[in-house]
């Protein structure tokens, strides 16, 4: 069982930056695709960002492009996610997301049904 938790949320201006990160304990990382998730209110949940095991292959959403970086350090179990540049049009609850399915998930990074795992979520806020 993994159990993740995303911390680093909270309130920025537009055109702010946050980082989030998402950490595990008992378990170790380095085995999982891993992926930001959000859920604005409203909406349905979207993928926001993926990243290989080891870091090497990321793909994000075309609303995040460029903005956005999703990096991983497996030495110490946490994935991150840096928001630049950021927008009203952000503000939603962003989870993160572990799947196992490592042999052939890959090119599905921004498909909810690969991932097994997921953390509770973190709030960002961006305000105009």
């Amino acid at each position: 069982q993994v159990q993740l938790v995303e911390s680093g949320g909270g309130f920025a201006q537009a055109g702010g930056s946050l980082k989030l990160s998402c950490a595990t304990s008992g378990s170790t990382l380095s085995g999982y695709l891993m992926g930001w998730f959000r859920r604005a209110s409203g909406k349905g949940r979207e993928f926001v960002a993926g990243i290989s095991t080891q870091g090497s292959v990321t793909n994000y959403s075309d609303s995040v492009k460029g903005r956005f970086t999703i990096s991983r350090d497996n030495a110490k179990n946490t994935v991150y996610l840096q928001m630049n540049n950021l927008k009203p049009e952000d503000t939603a609850v962003y989870y993160c997301a572990a799947s196992s399915r490592t042999s052939y998930g890959l090119p599905y990074l921004d498909r909810e049904n690969i991932y097994d795992y997921w953390g509770r979520g973190t709030q960002v806020t961006a305000s105009s």
